[in-house]
């Protein structure tokens, strides 16, 4: 049985950080990522890693977020800095087996005030 647990998120002030963080268990994963949802806004990638470290980033939070995994590549992190108030929205950690099959977190609400 797969399951996504994510943790991490909340409110921060314009400027401030937070980590995101996802464990992933019950198969092995060939990519990880996290997308956003913001209220009126399509879902959207917000970054991705593989297996062997490859990284992607939406232009809009390249320089400012970064992505990373654990050494047994099951737990997936977002550090999230220099926060925004465009970047509020309920992210979404997702996980793809070999093949290609996605899962999904429930969501974890992130809030950036002004």
């Amino acid at each position: 049985q797969v399951q996504l647990v994510e943790s991490g998120g909340g409110l921060v002030q314009a400027g401030g950080s937070l980590r995101l963080s996802c464990a992933a268990s019950g198969s092995i994963f060939s990519i990880m990522g996290w997308y956003r949802q913001a209220p009126g806004k399509q879902r959207e990638l917000v970054a991705s890693v593989t297996g062997g470290g490859s990284t992607n980033y939406a232009d809009s939070v390249k320089g400012r977020f970064t992505i990373s995994t654990n050494n047994a590549k099951n737990t997936v992190y977002l550090q999230m800095n220099s926060l925004k108030p465009e970047d509020t929205a309920v992210y979404y950690c997702t996980a793809k087996t070999l093949r290609a099959y996605t899962y999904w977190g429930q969501g974890t609400q992130v809030t950036v005030s002004s």
